[in-house]
């Protein structure tokens, strides 16, 4: 009898160990997706600090010599050959309360380096009718915002599909699936075109309209910071009524 009642307090102890660590692990998971939220607020806030200092002074970079910087936001003016190529549709891009596409499309400064100019937004329609824009040709001289190009996002399926007017439909940018496409390395930014250019569609030089703004990480990290304070407080009562009842 004394070794059976043994085993059973042994398994009631072992299963609290397993319960407690649970426990631990789903709270610590709950602050991580908290500090992750501060955090990518933080990373947008200092981006849109960066943008509005380039804004603000709007020193013109040479185009060759920006191309070759891999991060952040320059003012940047160059003249560009654009390429004959497929032009790209950036599906699910926002402008206002509409859904549209980016129209993006490849070309080369006077160093050799193959980049995507943004040229602008065009709606699409409820029966989900693409545009057919037509694509800029020849030598121009260019001005804008060369920036990082928009997150991939949570990568499903194939990045893009070609439409019958030759153009590609892309669900995200994936920049090795273009490169393939264009038979040479895209650079790592991609160059908005100034709203002033007369040139391209509807555009802005916002660089955050398509994904959450920084106060809104900042209000899902206090949800995930109450959640998890709202679990410690349920466990800590579990405990200690079990704690109550046993003893």
């Amino acid at each position: 009898m004394l070794a059976i009642i043994g085993e059973n307090r042994s398994v009631r102890v072992k299963s609290r160990i397993i319960l407690l660590l649970a426990a631990v692990l789903v709270e610590l998971l709950l602050l991580r997706l908290g500090f992750w939220q501060l955090a990518r607020g933080e990373e947008k806030q200092q981006a849109l600090r960066a943008v509005e200092t380039v804004l603000q002074e709007r020193q013109a970079a040479p185009l060759a010599l920006a191309l070759n910087q891999v991060q952040g936001y320059t003012w940047t003016q160059g003249r560009v050959a654009f390429r004959d190529a497929p032009l790209l549709l950036l599906d699910n891009q926002r402008r206002g309360d509409q859904v549209g596409v980016s129209v993006l499309q490849a070309a080369e400064d006077e160093s050799g380096h193959l980049f995507l100019v943004d040229l602008g937004w065009l709606p699409v329609n409820g029966n989900r009718q693409l545009p057919k824009p037509a694509a800029l040709t020849g030598s121009l001289v260019i001005e804008g915002l060369l920036m990082p190009p928009p997150s991939p996002g949570l990568a499903m399926g194939p990045s893009y599909s070609t439409q019958p007017d030759g153009t590609l439909l892309l669900m995200r940018l994936d920049r090795d699936a273009l490169s393939g496409v264009l038979g040479r390395p895209l650079m790592a930014r991609m160059l908005r075109l100034d709203p002033a250019q007369r040139i391209g569609f509807a555009r802005d030089l916002s660089v955050q309209a398509n994904t959450l703004p920084p106060e809104k990480h900042r209000a899902y990290a206090l949800q995930w910071f109450g959640l998890a304070a709202a679990f410690a407080v349920l466990c800590i009562g579990v405990m200690m009524r079990k704690t109550h009842a046993n003893g």
